[in-house]
């Protein structure tokens, strides 16, 4: 009997030591990352017949287990993958919006700067203080573009950098997944669940959960294995063995890193919207729907700005008594051809802005489809903002206010190219003019009308439609004399002199190049003449037209300079207010998340400190068990003497 106490106190003492050690386990790993609080399963080790009834054995432990949720520990990882992609997204747009919307840091102020100098030149044409306040202000607003666009430049190769870090973080807990799997395997054996090795098992999971902010995770459990797929379907971690991710530079973007596969020795890329979810998809979601497009937004802008103004410029005339040129450099659209294109030699495409108020902020694609998409269509050039598609069987053509002309060599079948009309307009706008001289606030031509004129004609002062070489005969004198009350002859247009041209008082009058408006009733005889701007550097005519094009609708959808721009900082703006509020609500929902899976797995000191005092008291209850055990076999052995 002595002997059969004995081993019921044994076993009372181990199940109370190894109780003491799980709680002092649970707490010392209180703050532990992942740790999920362990639990002792004891069970009675039985009874023993000894004829007139069952005497029991003791108890046994049956396992150590931790404390887990499956449903729980998912929550939390879709709450990751959400809260991360809007915290990564919101911190990258506010870096936009603070730039944009900043009154020292962004182009609305420098535009206005730039326009108040050309009012002050149309105030005083003659003034060099004025034209050189009005050069320094436009050399302000290249810089002020310039800045912009580069510090966009510099948030985008940002991106690319924090791809390539993500991937290689994504990569590290993909391998530790899979020598976590081969752990797990080995020390649980063909046991599985029933003697789970709880610390491996916890340290994978973390693991998982620490991936799950990096990106979205599907995880699909085979055996006392993880299997993790992420995407669309591609394996990161099958069993024992890890697949790799990469970066990979863009076919069709150099200066852009994309996400590569790589399996069985080869790489595929994919795709950014198949990468949703975690600090990877918040990035590649800003880039694409934030990012890009302020760039190109700024580059519309720029080029919409320089061309319109260098149109204008063009139609004046500057204090030498020359014709004016381009005032602003204007970037030129960014064509990329495809590292999968096959024509040999290499056939380029080349793109070119024509008409700033047909001009997108989107990109485009060019491909040679090969007639496979219809009857005598063998190209297609496809608008990437929305989709639409133009197809064509020769070339030029023109799109969107942009010329794709023929291309320099043959495109073989299928052969790709990128167009990007407005991604380098912020950082290649500059100004031509550095020559105060230059600037052609005046009018190149002037209007007189004969002083022995007898009737009430009078003639406008003129403007200029076309410069040469459009029409090399701008400057020429033209002279226009009536016949009589309705009608008139033209001499010195170059191109013949009509006769008998029917009068309408105020009706516009243009030739070469110019455009006048006679007014009254002039009388039979009466003349007036179209003429070279001599000495004309009082003249502000030009400078008036170049004033006005602050406010005129000279961009696509009828907008303005400061609308566009009022129009992207607004779209940034509300983007990144969304973003900030998103962040916030799933900030929360992740902390709740969590709190409810540390309510079942969390280790809380209070309640262990409960059961180490329960176990204690088993401790001590066991070993007055054993201690009994002892004297009473003691006195068995005193019996016999």
């Amino acid at each position: 009997m002595g002997t059969s106490i004995l081993g019921v106190g044994q076993s009372a003492l181990n199940a109370a030591q190894i109780g003491l050690t799980t709680t002092g386990h649970n707490i010392a790993n209180v703050n532990t990352p992942g740790y999920s609080r362990q639990v002792v399963l004891q069970g009675s080790a039985g009874g023993q017949d000894i004829g007139n009834g069952f005497v029991g054995k003791g108890t046994e432990v049956v396992s150590v287990q931790r404390v887990y949720d499956e449903y729980l520990t998912n929550q939390v990882l879709s709450s990751q993958v959400t809260s991360n992609a809007a915290a990564t997204y919101s911190a990258q747009i506010k870096q936009i919006d603070n730039m944009l919307a900043d009154p020292t840091a962004g182009v609305a102020s420098a535009v206005q700067d730039f326009f108040d100098g050309m009012h002050d030149v149309a105030s005083n044409p003659k003034s060099d203080a004025s034209r050189q306040a009005m050069l320094s202000s436009a050399n302000a607003l290249a810089a002020r573009f310039q800045s912009v666009g580069g510090r966009l430049d510099e948030l985008h190769q940002g991106v690319n950098s924090q791809i390539t870090t993500s991937l290689n973080l994504i990569n590290g807990y993909a391998q530790q997944i899979a020598n976590l799997n081969d752990a797990i395997e080995k020390a649980q054996g063909t046991s599985g669940e029933n003697k789970p090795a709880n610390d491996l098992l916890d340290q994978r999971d973390q693991i998982i959960s620490e991936l799950s902010k990096e990106t979205k995770v599907n995880v699909v459990k085979q055996g006392n294995s993880y299997n993790v797929f992420i995407g669309n379907g591609q394996a990161l971690t099958v069993g024992t063995q890890a697949f790799k991710l990469v970066p990979m530079q863009s076919l069709t973007d150099p200066s852009k890193i994309q996400v590569g596969y790589q399996k069985n020795g080869t790489t595929g890329m994919i795709s950014d919207s198949a990468l949703p979810g975690g600090k990877l998809g918040g990035l590649l979601d800003f880039r694409a729907n934030s990012l890009e497009p302020a760039q190109n937004a700024l580059g519309q802008i720029a080029i919409g700005l320089a061309m319109t103004f260098n149109t204008q410029h063009e139609l004046g005339q500057d204090k030498n008594g020359a014709l004016g040129g381009a005032f602003f450099t204007v970037g030129s659209p960014v064509v990329n051809p495809s590292s999968t294109n096959t024509s040999s030699p290499a056939a380029t495409v080349t793109a070119t802005i024509v008409d700033a108020s047909q001009l997108t902020t989107s990109d485009y694609r060019v491909q040679r489809i090969n007639g496979t998409g219809g009857v005598g269509v063998d190209y297609v050039v496809t608008r990437l903002s929305d989709g639409q598609t133009t197809k064509f069987a020769t070339f030029p053509q023109t799109i969107d206010g942009i010329t794709f002309a023929n291309p320099s060599g043959t495109l073989a079948n299928s052969d790709d190219y990128l167009v990007q009309p407005t991604i380098a307009g912020a950082s290649k706008f500059g100004v031509a003019v550095t020559d105060i001289a230059k600037i052609a606030a005046a009018a190149p031509i002037r209007t007189v009308a004969t002083s022995a004129n007898t009737g009430s004609g009078a003639v406008s002062a003129g403007t200029v439609n076309a410069p040469p070489p459009t029409d090399a005969n701008l400057q020429k004198p033209v002279t226009i004399t009536f016949v009589d009350a309705t009608h008139f002859n033209v001499t010195g247009i170059g191109t013949g002199n009509p006769v008998n041209v029917s009068y309408t008082p105020g009706a516009n009058i243009t030739y070469n190049g110019w455009t006048i408006q006679i007014s009254g009733s002039p009388a039979a005889g009466d003349s007036f003449s179209v003429e070279s701007n001599t000495n004309g550097v009082g003249d502000n005519r030009n400078a008036l037209q170049l004033a006005s094009l602050q406010t005129k609708n000279t961009l696509a959808n009828g907008n303005t300079y400061q609308t566009a721009y009022s129009y992207m900082v607004s779209q940034v703006g509300n983007k990144a207010r969304e973003l900030q509020v998103t962040s916030a609500s799933e900030d929360k929902l992740l902390e709740q998340a969590v709190q409810s899976q540390q309510e079942v797995s969390g280790v809380n000191l209070d309640e262990e400190a409960a059961n180490m005092m329960r176990y204690q008291q088993a401790y001590q209850a066991a070993a007055k068990v054993m201690q009994t055990a002892g004297q009473l076999f003691d006195l068995l052995l005193t019996l016999g003497q």
